[in-house]
C-alpha cells in the first residue's frame, strides 16, 4: 500500500529553531521526523494486513489519518515556536511575557492533540493483538472494563510516584526511587529532561487526561452493572414494541412490517439502525437511548396528529 505523506514546513521549521537555540537547524529534519512517526503507522498496517487480512483496509485508512493528523500537529507546533523567542535568545530586556504564556499555553494544547493522534496507534496495536475495543454486548464487557480500569488506575499512582520521585532536592535518593520502580537509567534520564515548558516527569495534563478516562469507564461500569440488574424489559405503544435487551446491550424497536419512508426518518434521526439479524431498528442500550426513544414516540404522535 503507497503510503501518504504531507507537507512539512521547513522554512517555518527552521525560523522556530533559530528563534528558540543557538545551534543550527539541519534542512529536512522536521519533515525527516515527521516521516519517521508516519512509517511506523503503516509498518504496523502491514503487519495487520499480513496478519489478519479482513481488517487490511481499515488499518491503512488510520495510517492515513494518523499521517493527515501528524502534519498538522508538526506543522502547528513549528507555528508556536516562531510566536515567541527564547529568553536566551533575545534577552531578558522587555522580555515579552504575555506572549510568552499564549505560547506556552498553545503548546499545551497542541500536545494533547498529539497525544489523542498517538491513540491512533493504541487502536492499531488492539486491532494486531486482536484486542478489539470493548463493546457494551461483549458478555464479559464489565470484566474487561474492570480491568481496563484497573490499569488506569495504576498508571495513575504511577505517574504521581514518578513526579514525586523526580522532584526531589535529593537526585541520588530520587533516582533510587526510580529505580525500584523498574525504570533504566536512560529512561531516568528521559524523565528528567524538561520539556517545551522546563516540566520535568510527567506533566499535569497528563494525568488529568488518564483522570478522565478513569471517571469514564467508571461510568460506564455502574451503567452496564445498572442494566444487568433490571433485566431484559419489555414495552408497547401504538406503533412498535420496544425492547431494553440486555443481553446485546441494545434498545431495540420492532414493527409490524416496514416503517413508512417519513417513520424511517425519524428513527434514523435518532440514532436508530436497521439490524437484519434482529429484525429490529436499534441502537447502544444507554441513558441516551432511552431519551431518544421519548423522542421517537412524540414525533409519531405528532406526524399521526397532523395527518387527522
Amino acid at each position: 500500500m503507497e503510503r501518504v505523506y504531507y507537507s512539512i514546513n521547513e522554512a517555518a521549521a527552521k525560523m522556530a529553531n533559530d528563534m528558540m537555540s543557538f545551534s543550527d537547524y539541519k534542512e529536512g529534519s522536521k519533515t525527516a521526523e515527521y516521516k519517521g512517526y508516519v512509517d511506523r503507522a503503516y509498518e504496523l498496517a502491514d503487519k495487520i494486513a499480513a496478519a489478519r487480512p479482513d481488517q487490511a483496509d481499515r488499518a491503512y485508512g488510520m495510517a492515513a489519518a494518523y499521517s493527515k493528523r501528524m502534519s498538522e500537529y508538526m506543522n502547528r507546533d513549528i507555528q508556536i515556536g516562531c510566536m515567541c523567542p527564547s529568553v536566551l535568545i533575545s534577552g531578558a530586556g522587555n522580555f515579552p511575557v504575555r506572549k510568552k504564556e499564549k505560547q506556552n499555553q498553545a503548546w499545551d494544547k497542541n500536545h494533547q492533540f498529539f497525544n489523542e493522534t498517538q491513540g491512533i496507534l493504541g487502536k492499531m496495536e488492539s486491532i494486531l493483538q486482536g484486542k478489539e475495543l470493548i463493546k457494551f454486548g461483549d458478555e464479559d464487557a464489565i470484566e474487561k472494563l474492570e480491568e481496563k480500569l484497573g490499569s488506569l488506575r495504576y498508571m495513575q499512582e504511577r505517574m504521581k510516584a514518578v513526579n514525586k520521585a523526580v522532584r526531589l532536592k535529593d537526585t541520588e535518593q530520587g533516582d533510587g526511587q526510580l529505580r525500584i520502580m523498574g525504570y533504566s537509567d536512560e529512561q531516568i534520564k528521559k524523565l528528567r529532561e524538561p520539556d517545551f515548558c522546563g516540566r520535568i516527569g510527567y506533566p499535569n495534563y497528563a494525568l488529568q487526561n488518564n483522570n478522565a478516562n478513569i471517571h469514564r469507564i467508571e461510568g460506564r461500569i455502574k451503567e452496564l452493572q445498572a442494566a444487568k440488574e433490571r433485566g431484559t424489559q419489555e414495552t408497547e405503544n401504538q406503533f412498535f414494541k420496544s425492547v431494553e435487551n440486555t443481553e446485546a446491550m441494545r434498545l431495540q424497536l420492532f414493527f409490524d412490517g416496514k416503517p413508512k419512508p417519513e417513520v424511517r426518518e425519524v428513527l434514523k434521526s435518532n440514532g436508530f439502525r436497521w439490524a437484519p439479524s434482529q429484525s429490529a431498528w436499534q441502537r447502544q442500550l444507554t441513558d441516551n437511548a432511552r431519551y431518544a426513544l421519548k423522542r421517537v414516540i412524540k414525533k409519531l404522535e405528532e406526524m399521526q396528529g397532523a395527518g387527522q
